[in-house]
């Protein structure tokens, strides 16, 4: 294990009318505690899964891959700053670690890209291909399989969106073997019914205030699956 804990500090938030500072979640739960190598969050669209991996990666000091420079109609001010709100413990000191979102990751393969055409030496750690040459499925499991085998803190948003039910298996058995070795530590907003059955984690939910421990079997994503296929079989 590497990071412990996070604990929120909602008598320092700038504001309660701008989101992220208006979810009721983030002002009602005191902190999380980390006790397993894999931390699952899950809950619906807009709970708030996203906002805080990416606040706990800013706060771990994780670069976040992210091309610059496009306008947007209309900016938050407030959307990226939760992180200053939180406070971390380590088990034995920082660890480096590595942040992964679907989008996040076509800006660091184009960006990789780029390196290896003056050193092709850089795709070594990722299989010997450039990953803009592999499926999108094929180059993300090149990077996890590459990336999480180094002792760190990962930090996975919805890393099931571009994979298929097998290649989701594969990366479940990837984190119970990388997770086993005691090396790694993962933290995960996921959809996935897959990844919520990882083998001793510690599952979060953010359907309601404060965000609190829930078992896999309890969580909506495993009833709804559950359900569905019961019906089908029917």
């Amino acid at each position: 294990m590497h990071l412990k804990s996070v604990r929120f500090h909602p008598d320092r938030y700038p504001t309660r009318e701008h989101y992220p500072f208006t979810l009721e979640l983030f002002h009602q739960t005191a902190g999380l505690d980390f006790p397993t190598p894999v931390t699952l969050f899950v809950g619906e669209n807009g709970a708030g899964k996203s906002t805080l991996l990416e606040a706990l990666a800013r706060r771990c000091e994780i670069f976040i891959w992210r091309e610059g420079g496009r306008t947007r109609y209309r900016v938050n001010p407030y959307e990226d700053l939760l992180w200053h709100y939180l406070s971390v413990e380590w088990v034995n000191g920082s660890v480096p670690g590595s942040f992964f979102g679907s989008s996040v990751f076509q800006d660091f393969a184009r960006i990789l890209d780029e390196w290896a055409a003056t050193d092709p030496g850089q795709l070594d750690y990722f299989g010997g291909r450039s990953l803009l040459t592999q499926s999108h499925g094929q180059s993300i499991m090149s990077f996890f399989r590459a990336r999480y085998a180094i002792k760190g803190l990962y930090v996975l948003d919805e890393p099931e969106t571009a994979l298929s039910p097998k290649t989701q298996l594969a990366l479940l058995d990837l984190l119970e073997k990388m997770s086993a070795a005691g090396h790694a530590q993962f933290l995960i907003a996921t959809h996935s019914p897959i990844l919520l059955s990882c083998p001793g984690a510690t599952i979060y939910s953010f359907d309601r205030a404060p965000i609190a421990p829930i078992p896999y079997e309890q969580t909506d994503h495993y009833r709804t699956y559950k359900n569905f296929m019961a019906r089908r079989l029917s």
